[in-house]
C-alpha cells in the first residue's frame, strides 16, 4: 500500500466543524485512503455509508436530521462513499454539519466534480474542505521504493501509468487488461449516469482522438468535423471529461486575458496508462513515435500533483510565439514567471528570443529523463 501525501493534510482538518471532501478520478484509492486514516478508530466510533446501497441512499436523501442521527448514533466519524448517487445530499450534509459542528467529522468521497460541486456548492459554502486525490505520484512511489527503483521504472510509468491497482500488478498482460477495462467505460461512468449523455460511443471516440493529440493544441471545430457532431457538443463533452478527472486542459499564456480565453488549449490525460489503452498501444519506448508527448504529459500531471499536494499557488500555462516557438510549461506565481522546456533526452537549452524579450526576468529550465525527479517532487 502506498503512503499518500494527502494523509497529514486531511488529518490536520479533523473536527473543525467542516466536511472533508475528497475528490478525484475513479480507482485512485479515495475510499482506501479514508479507511486507512480511520483504521485505529474503534468500530463503534465510525460508520460508513455508500451511495451504491439503496437503504443508505434512502436514509441520506431524507433531509431529516432526526432520522439520520438515529442511524449515526454515537459514531464520531461518518464516511459517505459514492455520494454523487444520493439525491438531495447537499441539503442533508448542510443539516448534519450545522447540527454536529465540531463534535463529529464527516468525510465524503466522489469521482465527479461536475456533479458533486454543482449540487453542494450553495448548501456547503463555508462548510467544507476540498481535497483532490490523484493516481499515485512519483514522490509517493519514491517514498516506497527509493530513488533508484523509481528511475528504473520510468518507462513502465510512461506506458502503464500510476493507478495504484495497476502499479501493484506484476504481470504486463494483467496491467493491459485492467487499463483496457477502465478506459472502455469506467472512467466516464458518472457522465453517462448524471449528465444526460446517452452516447458512450461518441465520448470514447472523442477520447481516442484526444489521446492522439497530446502535446498539441486542440481545435474543437476539427474534432467536431471528425466526429460528426456540433462544436458545442464537443466542448461540453471535453468539459465533462475534465470535471470527471479523465483529462485536463492547459491554456496559452498571454498578458491579454481575452486573447488567452479565445486561443486553442492543449489537452492531457490524468493517467498515461488510460491514454495508451485508448489507442491500444503499449509498445516499448524505443519503438514509439509519441515519446515526446508521453514524457511531456507525464511531467505535467506529476507537476500538477506536486503543486496540489504542496499547496503551491503557481498557475500553469504554455507559451507559443507567432513563429511557432514554444515553451511547454509556464508557472506564474504573482509576478514571478518560471518557464520549463520538457524533452525526454537532455539537450542544450534554447530560450526563444521573443519570450526572453517579453519576459526578461523569467527563469528557464530544461526538464529531461535525467532530472525530472527534481521537477516533480
Amino acid at each position: 500500500m502506498f503512503s499518500r501525501t494527502l494523509s497529514e493534510k486531511i488529518i490536520s482538518k479533523y473536527l473543525q466543524g467542516n466536511i472533508i471532501m475528497i475528490l478525484g478520478p475513479r480507482q485512485v484509492g479515495k475510499t482506501t485512503l479514508v479507511e486507512t486514516l480511520l483504521q485505529d478508530i474503534p468500530s463503534s466510533d465510525k460508520i460508513f455509508f455508500t451511495g451504491d446501497d439503496s437503504d443508505d441512499r434512502a436514509i441520506l436523501s431524507s433531509e431529516s436530521f432526526s432520522q439520520v442521527d438515529r442511524v449515526i448514533g454515537k459514531s464520531s466519524y461518518i464516511v459517505i462513499d459514492e455520494w454523487q448517487k444520493i439525491p438531495n445530499i447537499g441539503n442533508t450534509l448542510k443539516i448534519l454539519v450545522d447540527q454536529y459542528k465540531a463534535t463529529k467529522q464527516i468525510f465524503v468521497t466522489g469521482s465527479s466534480s461536475v456533479h458533486l460541486l454543482d449540487t453542494t456548492n450553495e448548501p456547503l459554502t463555508g462548510r467544507k474542505f476540498v481535497f483532490t486525490l490523484f493516481p499515485v505520484s512519483v514522490g509517493e512511489y519514491m517514498d516506497r521504493y527509493g530513488i533508484r527503483d523509481t528511475q528504473k521504472e520510468l518507462e513502465t510509468h510512461l506506458l502503464y501509468g500510476m493507478y495504484p491497482e495497476v502499479l501493484e500488478l506484476k504481470n504486463i498482460e494483467e496491467k493491459v487488461t485492467r487499463l483496457t477495462e477502465l478506459s472502455e467505460s469506467g472512467l466516464y461512468r458518472d457522465i453517462l449516469e448524471f449528465q444526460e449523455v446517452r452516447n458512450s460511443g461518441s465520448i470514447h471516440k472523442l477520447l481516442e482522438l484526444l489521446a492522439l493529440q497530446i502535446g498539441s493544441e486542440v481545435s474543437y471545430n476539427e474534432l467536431a468535423t471528425q466526429l460528426g457532431m456540433s462544436t458545442n457538443t464537443v466542448e461540453r463533452y471535453i468539459d465533462l471529461l475534465e470535471k470527471s478527472y479523465v483529462i485536463f486542459r492547459l491554456s496559452p499564456y498571454f498578458t491579454n486575458k481575452r486573447k488567452e480565453i479565445s486561443k486553442m488549449k492543449k489537452i492531457y490525460f490524468y493517467d498515461l496508462g488510460i491514454r495508451n489503452a485508448l489507442i491500444r498501444s503499449f509498445n516499448p519506448l524505443r519503438l514509439r513515435t509519441d515519446l515526446g508527448g508521453l514524457f511531456e504529459n507525464f511531467c505535467l500531471i506529476e507537476r500538477m500533483k506536486h503543486r496540489h499536494y504542496s499547496g503551491s499557488l503557481a498557475y500553469p500555462h504554455f507559451w507559443r510565439g507567432t513563429q511557432q516557438e514554444e515553451i511547454d510549461l509556464i508557472e506564474l506565481t504573482g509576478e514571478d514567471i518560471q518557464a520549463f522546456e520538457i524533452k525526454y533526452k537532455p539537450q542544450k537549452i534554447h530560450v526563444p528570443k521573443k519570450f526572453s524579450d517579453l519576459y526578461p526576468k523569467a527563469s528557464y529550465e530544461l526538464v529531461s529523463s535525467e532530472n525530472y525527479l527534481e521537477f516533480v517532487k
